[in-house]
């Protein structure tokens, strides 16, 4: 995980926000793999023409690791963030990135460099975040069995490139949720605030790649 010892850093006004992720993927312990996470927010909007140019192969040769993933363009449905941690600035081919995270890929999520082939599948990150949702606004949730909230941090252009914040409205119509799941849409009184717990997050995929981060109890 990215350490600092700098000031917090806040952003605000990110809902709809573009950005991007480049994951610099290498073997983890038990057959699992792992990945440092760059992320381009507060440096750029991921665009699209460069994006598009971003080779994963080449990249993997230029920071020797095994597997690069392009994770994005993907799009903020929180309203703002604070980071408590984070690392260097590296540059993709011209693409500047921060050093943001690092995720524990479990086996069960059936990875390649492609796609993640199993949806659904929890997975830890860890990283030092609050993220924030304004009142007055549409929270997007999936409910799993066991009293589980997970609520949607971004919507992903990865699959499905006609996606937009007003038609989250209606994705669970489209969603093949597994049993006891559930997707729905509310709008709450208050901000709804969620910190990671001791430096880690859980985080889930559908299969439209977008993603949802576990609400602690």
């Amino acid at each position: 995980m990215p350490h600092s010892s700098k000031a917090p850093r806040h952003l605000s006004g990110l809902r709809n926000a573009r950005y991007g992720e480049i994951l610099l993927i290498s073997p983890d312990e038990g057959g699992a793999l792992k990945a440092a996470v760059y992320n381009t927010l507060g440096l750029n909007d991921c665009p699209p023409e460069r994006w598009k140019a971003l080779d994963p192969r080449s990249l993997a040769e230029e920071f020797r690791v095994p597997m690069v993933f392009l994770n994005g363009p993907r799009f903020w449905v929180v309203d703002e963030i604070t980071a408590f941690a984070w690392g260097d600035t590296a540059v993709f081919d011209g693409l500047e990135a921060r050093l943001v995270a690092e995720l524990r890929i479990p086996q069960e999520l059936g990875f390649t460099s492609t796609q993640s082939k199993n949806f659904y599948v929890d997975a830890t990150v860890e990283r030092d975040t609050e993220y924030v949702l304004h009142s007055g606004e549409p929270v997007h949730e999936l409910l799993a069995p066991g009293d589980r909230t997970y609520v949607m941090q971004t919507y992903s252009h990865i699959v499905d490139d006609s996606l937009t914040m007003d038609s989250l409205a209606v994705l669970g119509e489209r969603l093949q949720l597994p049993q006891g799941w559930r997707y729905r849409v509310r709008t709450p009184e208050d901000d709804l605030t969620i910190r990671t717990v001791e430096g880690e997050a859980h985080v889930v995929q559908d299969e439209l790649q977008n993603t949802y981060m576990l609400v602690p109890r």
